[in-house]
């Protein structure tokens, strides 16, 4: 396991100094760069005795391997690996839980849009396979503007048989096909739900989506046949939204 990991951007260094200070071990900034947007962040980081350093932007691109850092950039200790055990505890406390389940999603930008997308809908939890899918890593920090700091990211050894002791718990799980009979606008999506979206380009595992309650497509009215999922997933965690607020 890593010992320490980098994260950078204005919305994702200061995410995890409002909800986790006690993980940041130092400061990387911008040399010469002082403004409203960085100030609080300074400040609250020697609120809690973080050390800070100034570097070169070259500098700064090299540690993090982008040029899309703003000029901040946070090493922080690693955070906690979610399990099935913790998914548990989460639905004990939770009234009508609201879940995504992710199958497969291996590329970063798109989690990271995925956990944008659950914050803004209230998703509770995020739930994905241990082994071919991408976990929390500073491009996903990055792109999710401080979400991976507040939505739980569960990462289970057996989706299918997660998926199963949702059913048990009384959550309908509804998976996403091109091929489904039913549309998203028809499903009722108002219950303790978790939504389950496929990889890019594979859709969901044959398991997964045999696991799964329902199936529902997204009606597509132009020439593509899909969506990217971060998108296709925003589309559905809205309608639910609606429904659920209707």
């Amino acid at each position: 396991m890593k010992k320490q990991e980098l994260v950078f951007g204005i919305h994702a260094v200061g995410s995890v100094l409002e909800n986790h200070p006690e993980r940041v071990l130092e400061l990387y900034l911008l040399q010469g760069r002082v403004d409203e947007r960085v100030t609080p962040l300074i400040a609250r980081a020697q609120e809690y005795g973080v050390s800070l350093q100034q570097m070169s932007r070259k500098v700064l691109d090299d540690k993090t391997g982008s040029s899309q850092h703003q000029g901040i950039v946070a090493r922080v200790k690693p955070a906690k690996v979610l399990s099935e055990h913790d998914l548990e505890a989460l639905l004990k406390a939770t009234e009508k839980p609201f879940l995504l389940i992710l199958d497969g999603v291996t590329d970063p930008h798109n989690l990271g849009a995925c956990l944008r997308n659950a914050d803004a809908a209230g998703v509770q939890g995020i739930i994905v396979p241990k082994d071919n899918s991408v976990g929390i890593t500073s491009i996903v920090t990055k792109v999710a503007c401080g979400a991976a700091e507040i939505v739980p990211l569960f990462q289970v050894t057996n989706l299918a048989r997660t998926m199963r002791y949702l059913q048990d718990k009384g959550i309908w799980i509804i998976g996403t096909a091109g091929e489904a009979d039913g549309t998203l606008y028809q499903a009722d999506l108002t219950g303790p739900l978790a939504i389950a979206m496929g990889a890019e380009g594979k859709g969901l595992r044959r398991l997964t989506r045999e696991a799964c309650d329902s199936l529902i497509s997204i009606p597509m009215a132009g020439s593509v046949s899909s969506l990217n999922v971060s998108v296709a997933t925003g589309v559905c965690l809205f309608e639910a939204v609606r429904q659920r607020l209707a």
